[in-house]
């Protein structure tokens, strides 16, 4: 609607205009301050110009009123475009809100090590960077969803030795001395029972076949991972081992020409160069390419896959490699503004208010798989993203139990749920209800309806501003005016029945529309007793 009604206005004052919502609806649905940045250029006093203005739209069908207010210019959209943007939508519902933006994105996130399962801190980065793609491909843009799998490096030659550690001590009974730094918890020992079916017991003594033991595991573990992921309903299309790019290194080396020098033995990235604090060390004296390393070798190799934009969703920790990852990308002789990073904060969760225990299976972290368990799908999808990625979030797990209206998710699935219920009760078809004119409904049905038609530019919204709480919040205000108006009307049995239900498909249409944008699923019944 926002978009329809900008056009219009651009059309007829020719120029860019700027649309606001008014807080107090009985101003209208959209008010635009035009007035006051025209007043220097006419040398007119802003309500005379509002005024002017104001009377020139008295012929367009899409606005019922349009007024001066104190310099500001009122719109009212009319019943009858209304109606038929609810017609329509009603009518090709698949259509709903989608966009027609051109482009193509390449969007990373979660990207943990493979190393165990994933924990809560990079469940938000999940929740994130699905929804996300899912707003994006509903506004046109073709996005491709990647998992980095850090499959190189000290973390896995680590993993092999963990698992070799709680095979002899776990299995084989045996007093094992274990390192300052190992990997914990009880999926180590699923992983040592298999290794020992697979490979035999030898392999938890034999020091030369840690390798081949790690990069086995590695691959078990992505299994978990992939697994969970798919239990908060979230695939990827693409995934990249950066163990297979490293044969690329030294041809990437010699792209970022004089981006590179040598100094003590080591080879540095002039990172200082393109505005990082100071220069990176990309090859260390034993000539092993550093993390940041494989980060140049894995952006260089997405720049040549050619896509016109690229976002990185990481962890609030890597803050510092934005930096240094862009200024490589410059040597590398591409636009590092098309690289977005965005950071995804810490969680805490409490249940009944006190800290949540630790999961023994991971050794030292709460597992997504375990809160998943615990609240369902839905309920850990919506909560994180119900608040900004880049501030540290923090709920109860026993709240989001709650059958009741304390439970946003609840509270939401229960408006759709309770819209279906009535429908269900009613004797009118759906053909009678679509072909009914909303003409003369009163001003409740009227606000109810618009709200429900502002789901397109709140996607919109919620993906370019890249804040998708903007929508679970929209969801919840909207079931908040939807559980209201069912209070305050008797609509079976009203003579507006038609109309009032017409309004309801509507508001049912936008919230699973939008909960399905957050991967969850919009109920039709929730098993409660509902009047007429």
């Amino acid at each position: 609607m926002k978009q329809k009604v900008s056009q219009l206005l651009q059309q007829k004052l020719e120029r860019d205009v700027v649309l606001e919502k008014p807080k107090d609806r009985s101003f209208g649905h959209f008010a635009t301050p035009i007035a006051f940045l025209l007043a220097k250029e006419l040398r007119k006093s802003p309500m005379i110009i509002a005024d002017e203005l104001a009377s020139g739209f008295e012929d367009e069908e899409m606005f019922s009123q349009v007024e001066s207010i104190k310099g500001y210019l009122n719109f009212r959209l009319s019943e009858k475009f209304l109606n038929e943007y609810a017609t329509w939508a009603l009518e090709n519902p698949s259509e709903f809100a989608k966009g027609e933006h051109k482009g193509k994105i390449l969007l990373e996130f979660v990207s943990a090590n493979p190393t165990g399962p994933l924990h809560i801190g990079h469940a938000r980065g999940a929740v994130y960077g699905d929804t996300l793609l899912r707003l994006g491909r509903h506004l046109g843009y073709e996005i491709t969803a990647e998992y980095y799998v850090n499959d190189a490096g000290n973390q896995i030659d680590l993993l092999g030795l963990s698992i070799q550690l709680e095979g002899r001590s776990a299995l084989l009974g045996e007093e094992v001395e274990y390192p300052e730094s190992y990997y914990r918890g009880e999926y180590l020992t699923e992983l040592a029972k298999e290794a020992m079916q697979l490979f035999g017991a030898e392999v938890f003594k034999d020091e030369s076949r840690q390798k081949e033991l790690a990069l086995w595991a590695k691959d078990k573990v992505m299994e978990i991972i992939v697994k969970d992921l798919e239990d908060i309903n979230i695939h990827f299309d693409t995934f990249v081992s950066e163990a297979s790019l490293y044969e690329k290194w030294d041809e990437v080396m010699k792209k970022l020409g004089e981006g590179l020098y040598e100094k003590d033995g080591k080879i540095y990235l002039a990172s200082s160069k393109k505005g990082d604090d100071s220069d990176r060390v990309v090859v260390r004296e034993d000539g092993r390419p550093t993390y940041l390393a494989g980060d140049i070798i894995y952006h260089n190799e997405k720049f040549e896959r050619g896509y016109d934009h690229y976002i990185n969703i990481w962890g609030a920790d890597h803050h510092g490699y934005i930096a240094r990852v862009k200024a490589a990308i410059e040597f590398l002789g591409y636009d590092s503004s098309k690289l977005e990073v965005l950071l995804s904060q810490m969680v805490s969760l409490l249940k009944d208010g006190q800290p949540y225990k630790m999961s023994k299976r991971a050794g030292n972290v709460i597992l997504l798989s375990d809160i998943t368990q615990e609240i369902g799908s839905d309920a850990l999808r919506y909560i994180f993203a119900s608040k900004r990625s880049d501030i540290a979030l923090e709920f109860d797990v026993e709240e989001l139990k709650k059958q009741d209206s304390s439970n946003p998710i609840y509270y939401i699935q229960y408006a759709h749920a309770r819209i279906k219920t009535l429908l269900s009760k009613s004797e009118k078809s759906f053909e009678e209800v679509l072909a009914s004119d909303l003409y003369g409904i009163d001003n409740a049905a009227n606000d109810l309806l618009f709200d429900a038609l502002l789901l397109p530019e709140v996607i919109d919204d919620a993906f370019h501003s890249r804040g998708i709480q903007k929508l679970p919040e929209y969801l919840k205000s909207l079931a908040a005016s939807l559980h209201k108006f069912y209070y305050d009307k008797k609509i079976i049995g009203d003579e507006h029945e038609a109309k009032y239900l017409k309004v309801l498909h509507m508001v049912a249409l936008s919230l699973k529309t939008g909960l399905s944008l957050m991967g969850i699923e919009a109920k039709d019944k929730m098993y409660k007793e509902e009047r007429a």
